[in-house]
């Protein structure tokens, strides 16, 4: 069972529990829904000042993102790869740190209170699965930091779901 975590709201202190209470919730278990299902409410509960956590799944056929787990308001169902912040990412195989969501080109606006983003893809075995996508309504939310941790989150979710 999981036990709920009073979070400091310090990301040096934060992420290396959430990456520890991560691992915990996936060891063993090899479905991609029911990892990146925990992961998302495990990110929602754990970061501080965000309105959306969740993911994206690549669907090669139609090659978009189609929405996956997550947690916040309703969302966008399907982004064309190459658009938006998380088509962009995706398309890239790269993380994007956006400060300011409204400044970047073709964004994709799912909840209007969304100011900054960040999103990161999975990848496993060099082939895009999807990505991870974090949404702030504050501006400059996401840092280095960030982007560290949450890429090794990623590659945890990876792992664990072969």
């Amino acid at each position: 069972m999981f036990e709920p975590t009073l979070y400091s709201g310090e990301p040096t202190k934060d992420y290396p529990l959430l990456r520890a209470q991560l691992a915990a919730l996936i060891d063993g278990e090899p479905s991609l829904i029911a990892n990146l299902a925990n992961a998302s409410a495990l990110l929602w509960h754990g970061l501080k000042d965000i309105n959306w956590a969740g993911f994206y799944l690549y669907e090669e056929a139609s090659n978009q993102l189609v929405l996956g787990a997550f947690q916040g308001l309703p969302a966008c169902v399907r982004i064309p790869l190459g658009r938006g912040v998380c088509g962009s990412a995706a398309a890239e195989k790269r993380t994007y740190v956006v400060e300011d969501v409204h400044a970047f080109p073709g964004h994709i606006a799912c909840d209007a209170r969304s100011q900054s983003e960040i999103v990161v893809p999975l990848i496993q075995d060099g082939k895009l699965i999807g990505v991870l996508d974090i949404d702030s309504p504050i501006k400059n939310r996401f840092h280095e930091i960030d982007q560290e941790w949450l890429e090794q989150m990623a590659e945890i979710l990876m792992e664990a779901s072969k």
